[in-house]
């Protein structure tokens, strides 16, 4: 059974598009089949797994509106993983979208023919549209990359909200997947403070795996690879395949009778 896991937060630049490419290419190295969703307009997710954007004959915008099949629509990566493109003809699809009846559940719907897949990660906007609404209507939990500074708790309790609106909604099942402390420096005293608030308040919601800052990790998007193919030794790489390794056995762990 497929496990859909959307990676939102409404906050930009916290290792959201990051987390979906490597998460997807160590869980594809693991052995898992694995689709990445680019649902995001700005297509970084797409650029970040070295297919081009702006040259793919068919985007997430055809298949999410004009019905083509999914598998007219995937991109192979050099992850292992297979990848639905995004490019801005997305930003149309939000107009469309809102002209369609039950707007919100048309990924889930399309979705349907994912069934090949183990994991189906779906890379979302930084803001809680229509289209991030779509993603956590479809998912089956949602994991939520964040920094650990000030702002970010703010963010947090505003995405959880909207999650018990979705809950409500139309999808009672959406589970939180687990907070992921993104970008993190040990030696900074805030960071410390608040990723013990996380572990206090949020517990084994918090996931043990932190992901550190790292250049080569911030380097890979660049030559089109995820940290894993571009530098397996460091630490990114590492911290992406000990998270999802840490998914991996919590999925199994729950699957057992």
């Amino acid at each position: 059974m497929k496990r859909i896991i959307a990676v939102a937060n409404q906050k930009g630049g916290v290792g959201k598009t990051t987390t979906s490419v490597n998460l997807a290419a160590s869980l594809a190295l693991s052995g898992s089949r694995v689709l990445l969703i680019d649902l995001d307009p700005q297509g970084n997710a797409t650029m970040g797994s070295g297919v081009d954007k702006s040259a793919v004959e068919q985007s997430i915008y055809d298949w999410l509106i004009e019905d083509a099949a999914l598998s007219e629509v995937t991109e192979r990566c050099q992850g292992g993983y297979a990848l639905v493109p995004s490019n801005t003809d997305l930003t149309a699809a939000e107009v469309r979208l809102m002209n369609m009846d039950r707007r919100e559940f048309r990924l889930k719907e399309r979705l349907a023919e994912a069934d090949a897949f183990d994991y189906v990660i779906i890379d979302c906007p930084p803001s809680l549209n229509i289209l991030t609404l779509n993603a956590l209507i479809a998912a089956s939990s949602v994991l939520i990359p964040m920094q650990c500074e000030y702002y970010a708790l703010e963010g947090l309790s505003a995405l959880l909200e909207t999650v018990e609106g979705v809950r409500e909604a139309g999808n009672p099942d959406l589970a939180i997947e687990g907070l992921l402390r993104t970008m993190y420096d040990p030696r900074n005293s805030l960071t410390r403070d608040v990723s013990r608030q996380l572990i206090q308040y949020f517990g084994d919601q918090v996931f043990r795996t932190v992901i550190p800052r790292n250049v080569r990790l911030a380097e890979a998007p660049s030559h089109g690879l995820p940290a894993i193919l571009y530098d397996r030794q460091s630490r990114g790489a590492v911290a992406y395949m000990a998270l999802a390794g840490e998914i991996r056995r919590k999925h199994e762990i729950r699957a057992t009778p």
